[in-house]
C-alpha cells in the first residue's frame, strides 16, 4: 500500500504519512454504546478482554495504597522485567515493557523503519501493524488469508524472499483467530532472513491449544533477529493498566526500542499489577480455560446459523456475516450488543465478536439469530 502525499501548501507542518493514515476502529465505550441502544444492560463484545476481571492478587494490590501515587513510576520497570526474564528464562536486557503491546507496535515501526522502508503484515491484520509503519512512511504488503481463513503460508514465504525489513505476524491471528502449528511457523521463519526483523505478535499466546507451539522458543534457535509481542491486556484482565512487552533477540534491539518509546510510559499502579499477575497464573489459566469452552460454544452456534467461522485460538471468533457487517453491527447495538465489524475492504462482510460470559455469550446470539431473519434485516439496513 502506497500513502498518496497531499501535503498543503498553507499546511506545511502537516506530516502527510500521518495526515493519511487510515482510522484504527476502537470501537464504542460503554456510554456511548449505552446512549446509542437506549439499554443499561450491554453485551461488550469488542475488544478481547477478559470478561472475568483480573485476579484477587492484583485487586489486593491497587487496594493496599502502596503504590506511591506522588512519585514518578520506574522508567526501567525493572521488577516487572526481572520477573518476566525468570519466567521467560530471559535475560531482563532483552525485555521492554510497553504502555500496552501497542506501544512496542509504534516504537518497533519508529526504531526499525524509514520512510521508503518495506513492512509485511497479512490480511485482515490487526490495524496498528499497518498504521504505525505508514505513519513513519514505509510501505506495506499484506497478505491475503486463504479462503478457508487459515494463513497463506506458501505466499507468506514468497512475500519474506523480498527481504521486508520488519514483518509483523500475529499468531494467534488477530481479527481471524487462526495460529500457525510448529511446522508452519517453521516454516515462515525459515522464509526469513537476517536483514528482516522478525516481529511475532503473541497477544493471546494464553489462549493458544498445546498444538500451537512457543513462538519465542523457535524464534530462539533460529538465530534470527526477531521481536516477540505479549500483553497483560487480554489474558490477565489488565486492558485497563495498559501493560504490554517486547521480548528481543538480543540487547541492541531492546536498546533501541526502548530509545523509541517515552520515559515513565508504564503507570507505577500498572507495574505492581502485572508483577502480581504474574505471580497468580493460575487464576489467569482457570479464566481462560472457561473462555474457551465459551469460544468454541458460540462458534458451534454460529455455524449452526449456517455462517463461515474460522477457526480461533484467540479470545474471539471471526465469521462472515453474508451481509454488510456495520449494518449487522448497528442491529446488534439496538439489542445491547456491542461487536466489532471489519471495515477492512474485502472483509467488510466480517465480524469480530470477542468472548464474554455465558449470559453475554447468549445475548449476543439471540440478538445475531433476530438480526439475520430476511425481514429483520431488511428492516435494519432500511432504517440505517
Amino acid at each position: 500500500m502506497v500513502v498518496k502525499q497531499t501535503l498543503s501548501r498553507s499546511e506545511p507542518y502537516f506530516n502527510p504519512h500521518v495526515d493519511t493514515l487510515p482510522k484504527y476502529n476502537a470501537g464504542l465505550s460503554l456510554g456511548a454504546a449505552r446512549a446509542a441502544s437506549g439499554r443499561e444492560q450491554i453485551a461488550r463484545l469488542a475488544s478481547n478482554e477478559n470478561p472475568y476481571g483480573c485476579s484477587p492478587a492484583v485487586r489486593r494490590v491497587l487496594a493496599d495504597g502502596a503504590v506511591e501515587l506522588w512519585r514518578y513510576s520506574d522508567p526501567n520497570c525493572e521488577a516487572l522485567r526481572a520477573a518476566l526474564a525468570s519466567k521467560l528464562d530471559v535475560e531482563p536486557t532483552q525485555i521492554v515493557i510497553g504502555n500496552g503491546s501497542e506501544e512496542m507496535i509504534a516504537a518497533a515501526s519508529r526504531a526499525f523503519l524509514t520512510v521508503g522502508g518495506h513492512a509485511l503484515t497479512v490480511a485482515p491484520c490487526f490495524g496498528l501493524h499497518e498504521i504505525e509503519p505508514l505513519a513513519v512512511g514505509a510501505r506495506v504488503t499484506k497478505v491475503p488469508m486463504t479462503s478457508d481463513c487459515e494463513f497463506d503460508v506458501p505466499a507468506l514465504t514468497a512475500a519474506l524472499a523480498q527481504s521486508p525489513n520488519l514483518v509483523f505476524l500475529p499468531s494467534p491471528w488477530n481479527p481471524v483467530g487462526a495460529a500457525l502449528d510448529h511446522d508452519g511457523l517453521a516454516r515462515v521463519i525459515t522464509a526469513s532472513s537476517a536483514t528482516t526483523l522478525f516481529v511475532l505478535d503473541e497477544a493471546y499466546r494464553e489462549f493458544a491449544s498445546d498444538a500451537i507451539p512457543d513462538g519465542l522458543s523457535l524464534l530462539q534457535r533460529s538465530g534470527l533477529p526477531f521481536i516477540v509481542l505479549r500483553t497483560f491486556s487480554k489474558a490477565f484482565g489488565l486492558a485497563g493498566l495498559r501493560v504490554g512487552y517486547a521480548v528481543c533477540s538480543s540487547a541492541r534491539i531492546a536498546k533501541m526500542i526502548a530509545a523509541a518509546k517515552t520515559p515513565f510510559n508504564v503507570n507505577a499502579v500498572a507495574q505492581a499489577a502485572a508483577v502480581a499477575a504474574l505471580d497468580d497464573e493460575a487464576w489467569m489459566r482457570d479464566a481462560v480455560a472457561r473462555i474457551c469452552v465459551e469460544r468454541d460454544r458460540v462458534a458451534a452456534a454460529l455455524r449452526g446459523l449456517g455462517l463461515r467461522v474460522a477457526r480461533s485460538e484467540g479470545n474471539f471468533v471471526f465469521f462472515d456475516a453474508k451481509r454488510p457487517s456495520a449494518e449487522v453491527a448497528t442491529a446488534l447495538l439496538k439489542a445491547g450488543v456491542v461487536v466489532k465489524p471489519w471495515l477492512e475492504p474485502e472483509y467488510q462482510s466480517f465480524i469480530r465478536v470477542s468472548t464474554g460470559t455465558a449470559a453475554e455469550n447468549n445475548q449476543f446470539l439471540d440478538a445475531l439469530a433476530a438480526a439475520l431473519r430476511p425481514e429483520r434485516y431488511a428492516s435494519v439496513a432500511a432504517a440505517g
